[in-house]
């Protein structure tokens, strides 16, 4: 292929990024949440930091398996308008900043979607604010049909397992190792 060839399928592409950039936005959902936990920042972190404390936590969990310390695989079962549905996702940890900070990806397994999150912590006089935000990207044919529902869904999902977390931080009172 030749250089004007090359310049010839960019302009094709920058012709339709308009389309496709607002299709990727339609399809998107986020979802964030924080709250304040009577506990130093390292006791969240102690929590958090284990990713089969809070996988246990998300709602419609099934089960997971851990495959290394980054990975692992997650299945919901849950109820959508009548049909029960099971979703298996891969979560990839992406980043692990101690005592602040966990990013990880998703993938679904089962269906056609991507996303990311995080978990922040940020202390101040002894107490800490955490942040739980989920970004989920539907695709494929079932993009459009996924995203109304995903939308609904995520913001409850998020806010429920970041609450839940915050009450097992505060109940179980974790010692700093």
């Amino acid at each position: 292929m030749d250089r004007y060839s090359k310049n010839a399928i960019m302009l094709v592409v920058d012709s339709h990024y308009k389309y496709i950039k607002k299709e990727v936005v339609k399809r998107m959902a986020i979802a964030s949440h924080s709250v304040i936990i009577p506990a130093p920042v390292e006791n969240v972190w102690e929590y958090v930091s284990q990713i089969e404390n809070w996988a246990v936590m998300v709602p419609a969990y099934k089960e997971h398996e851990q495959i290394d310390e980054q990975k692992s695989v997650w299945t919901f079962e849950g109820n959508i308008k009548g049909f029960k549905k099971a979703v298996k996702m891969e979560l990839n940890i992406t980043e692990f900043h101690e005592p602040s900070m966990i990013r990880f990806e998703l993938k679904g397994l089962t269906d056609n979607f991507t996303g990311s999150g995080q978990f922040t912590a940020d202390e101040t006089a002894g107490q800490t604010t955490m942040t739980g935000t989920v970004e989920v990207n539907a695709g494929g044919l079932t993009g459009a049909v996924l995203t109304p529902v995903i939308k609904m869904v995520l913001p409850k999902v998020t806010t429920r397992l970041t609450e839940k977390i915050a009450r097992q931080v505060k109940q179980e009172k974790l010692s700093v190792r």
